[in-house]
């Protein structure tokens, strides 16, 4: 499957179905041309991890975790390693009521089983049963809580280029008065604007950047301490700490975890 293809909607743009569902396995999507859907969708991972940006920042998706993104957003998709997972479009008269930015949460067993039942559907009127598994899937997206995988960048321009300097080099270890010259302000309204943008110092930010490419070159196969040294640690067990207090466990442990239980009854 090319790039482009991976983002076109496997359904006829003319079915007015409030929900489509499909499933996927043993692909290297690779990554997509920019594109912009006019459903919400969301996107789920059983294998291999997703990068998705959009006009508003970044969101990781690894083993387990999903992303749900609003209608009419420009997004740009990567996947690392081969991948697995299954997606969900929803019309958007129905998304009024779900998140009206993007986040990643890790998917719960109940939301699993009900995006694979719908995925057996075919196109056209939904039942009353199926509109209830429907409306399953939209509680467990709105109720879910909302894992740490998002980076937000900030739209000040002057912040944006210490932000993209950031990103093209997360070793780089210059401190706030070097980063508030880069954005030719002081170092006091660097520290408060870029909060007040993005919701995290300037500190913070670095760390969950370094985080969320550490899973991307940990999902594609790279030794961990290779990220390690590319993200400016000195020795692996700093690295492996950083990701420990982050995510709750170590790197390997991570992306050795199972897939969620199957719902029962």
């Amino acid at each position: 499957m090319s790039p482009s293809d991976s983002a076109a909607v496997p359904f006829s743009e003319t079915d007015t179905s409030i929900l489509l569902a499909f499933a996927r396995s043993g692909e290297n999507i690779g990554v997509t041309a920019p594109h912009c859907l006019v459903r919400g969708q969301l996107l789920g991972t059983g294998e291999g991890l997703l990068t998705i940006d959009d006009e508003a920042g970044q969101w990781v998706v690894p083993p387990n975790h999903a992303v749900w993104i609003p209608p009419c957003r420009e997004r740009q998709v990567r996947s690392h390693g081969a991948f697995s997972g299954w997606g969900v479009y929803v019309a958007a008269g129905a998304c009024v009521t779900l998140p009206e930015m993007p986040r990643v949460m890790r998917t719960s067993g109940l939301l699993h089983e009900a995006v694979a039942r719908a995925a057996s559907w075919g196109a056209g009127p939904r039942d009353s049963a199926q509109r209830r598994i429907t409306e399953v899937i939209f509680d467990e997206i709105r109720a879910l809580p909302q894992e740490p995988f998002g980076l937000p960048m900030p739209q000040d321009a002057r912040l944006q280029r210490v932000a993209r300097s950031l990103l093209a080099d997360l070793a780089d270890s210059r401190g706030l008065d070097a980063w508030a010259a880069t954005a030719s302000m002081a170092s006091r309204t660097l520290t408060r604007r870029f909060a007040a943008e993005t919701g995290f110092s300037l500190a913070d930010w670095r760390q969950r950047a370094r985080l969320m490419q550490a899973m991307a070159g940990l999902a594609a196969g790279a030794p961990v301490n290779t990220i390690a040294l590319h993200l400016g640690y000195e020795n692996v067990s700093a690295f492996i700490a950083m990701f420990r207090r982050a995510v709750g466990t170590t790197p390997a442990r991570f992306f050795g975890m199972a897939r969620p239980p199957r719902a029962t009854g």
